[in-house]
């Protein structure tokens, strides 16, 4: 029993250690967006695509991994992500120019995707039901920490180094990692023959649709961001992008090989979870991506003070995740992700009254709701996700639940940064000059956020009081 604990526990070390790493550098370039913006020479804008193709390139990629894992290895792909990981963060450090910070980003979201996909299907299969928040709570910890490191961290080396060094850092802690997971999980032998053998009967038709549709619905935020003169052609790129990417989910529901199987995709109460999940993170990622602008870009800040001020939301939701998973599993889940979306609605009407100036009472109680919000939903929604599905396709749901986490922040960043420009034809660059055009569109896309966490709300209150007339009737039943 002991020996079985400490392998469990070493295998939550490791996967915790890679969600640090890839939350660390997510973060860190959250907050390097307006140094980079000024190094490459482009526009704030443009900047904003350096986090978004990589957040693009994991979604379109996730489900996919996840059926490989299923189908081949879990572990095997989860460490094949770890060495992508490392490779495109080496190649995003050294980049010369702005087209090779993307190539480098996307084949470090390709890492991204792998890793993503099964860590949480190799916890579903070595804990139990009784422990499985509690296991996942232990890596939301790891994230958290991870997002902490990367506005501190990653403020601290962009105010005495280059942004590079945010990249550059990943390749030693990433390598010791490696060797841990190459000790601790056990890594099936696969030759090349038996791995095209086992997807060559993939339906890449509908993948290569996801793909297809997903890039052209997202393209649609660069001609929102150019203003109202290419509002059309924005609104068609997402209508045809949305379109073809809705159609996917039918073809492969109707294929002979489908990557998502049927009875996950008919699951309604896992979907419910998956769409909460969806929307919480689109509303969580506008903070991350529009607090740099207003503290560095428009308030003058600097990289690291703002990455402090930032970093309180990871903090929070540190100290809060432990107490929210253990209470996950001693008391009503779908209660505590409605108190947590709650809070989290209550936070973003905090955001629409930010001060134009550094005011931190205004400023701090809003990022610390934001964190209590975000870890009291997380850990009982993401229990309840994996707990609807038979263990066999813990793949393919963990990978739907970071699909749906991923997809939620690429959305939520494109929104964000789409509907700010929009407010602000013929900025290029965000700084104090652009006055109080910039705190409306600011205060504009948090009241929009406001609504996405109401929608939010209302599901998962549904969800609630569905549960509760279910457990009545258990109960009535019980009692005739």
């Amino acid at each position: 029993m002991d020996s079985s604990r400490g392998k469990n526990l070493s295998i939550i070390f490791v996967l915790g250690l890679f969600s640090l790493l890839t939350a660390l550098s997510g973060s860190s370039t959250n907050l390097a967006i307006p140094k980079i913006a000024v190094s490459m020479d482009i526009s704030s804008s443009m900047a904003t695509w350096i986090v978004q193709i990589g957040l693009i390139t994991t979604a379109i990629l996730l489900v996919m991994f996840g059926h490989i894992g299923d189908i081949l290895s879990k572990d095997a792909v989860f460490l094949a992500g770890g060495i992508a990981f490392l490779i495109g963060s080496a190649i995003t450090g050294f980049a010369p120019d702005f087209v090779i910070i993307l190539i480098g980003r996307v084949i470090q979201a390709i890492g991204s995707a792998m890793i993503m996909a099964n860590s949480m299907g190799i916890v579903t299969e070595y804990f139990p039901d009784k422990r499985r928040a509690e296991a996942l709570a232990m890596i939301s910890m790891f994230i958290s920490v991870g997002s902490i490191s990367g506005p501190g961290i990653g403020g601290f080396i962009i105010s005495v180094a280059s942004w590079r060094w945010i990249y550059w850092i990943n390749i030693p802690l990433g390598i010791l990692i490696l060797w841990l997971g190459f000790k601790f999980l056990p890594v099936p032998r696969e030759s090349w023959s038996h791995v095209r053998e086992v997807t060559k009967g993939a339906n890449w038709t509908g993948q290569n649709l996801f793909t297809l549709g997903i890039i052209i619905f997202f393209l649609s935020g660069s001609f929102f961001q150019s203003g109202r003169s290419q509002l059309l052609m924005g609104l068609l790129f997402f209508a045809i992008g949305g379109a073809i990417t809705v159609y996917s989910f039918v073809q492969d529901d109707k294929s002979n090989l489908p990557w998502i199987a049927p009875e996950v995709l008919h699951n309604r109460g896992f979907m419910t979870s998956i769409l909460a999940l969806m929307l919480v993170m689109m509303v969580n990622s506008v903070s991350n991506i529009l607090l740099p602008f207003y503290l560095q870009s428009y308030n003058g800040m600097s990289p690291f003070t703002s990455g402090l001020v930032i970093m309180l939301q990871s903090v929070t939701m540190l100290m809060t995740t432990p107490f929210a998973g253990v209470l996950a599993d001693r008391i009503n889940r779908e209660l505590m992700t409605v108190v947590g979306l709650l809070i989290l609605m209550i936070s973003q009407v905090g955001y629409a009254f930010f001060p134009q100036n550094l005011n931190m009472w205004q400023i701090i109680p809003p990022i610390v709701l934001n964190g209590i919000g975000m870890a009291i939903f997380l850990s009982p929604n993401n229990a309840l996700t994996m707990g609807m599905v038979d263990k066999k396709m813990s793949g393919i749901a963990g990978s739907l639940n970071s699909f749906a986490r991923t997809l939620g922040m690429t959305i939520g960043i494109s929104f964000a940064s789409s509907m700010l420009f929009f407010q602000l034809p013929g900025v290029t660059r965000i700084t104090r000059a652009v006055g109080d055009r910039f705190v409306h569109a600011f205060y504009n896309v948090f009241w929009m956020a406001t609504v996405i966490s109401a929608i939010a709300l209302i599901v998962v209150l549904v969800r609630y009081l569905g549960s509760r007339r279910n457990s009545d009737k258990v109960v009535a039943k019980g009692s005739d």
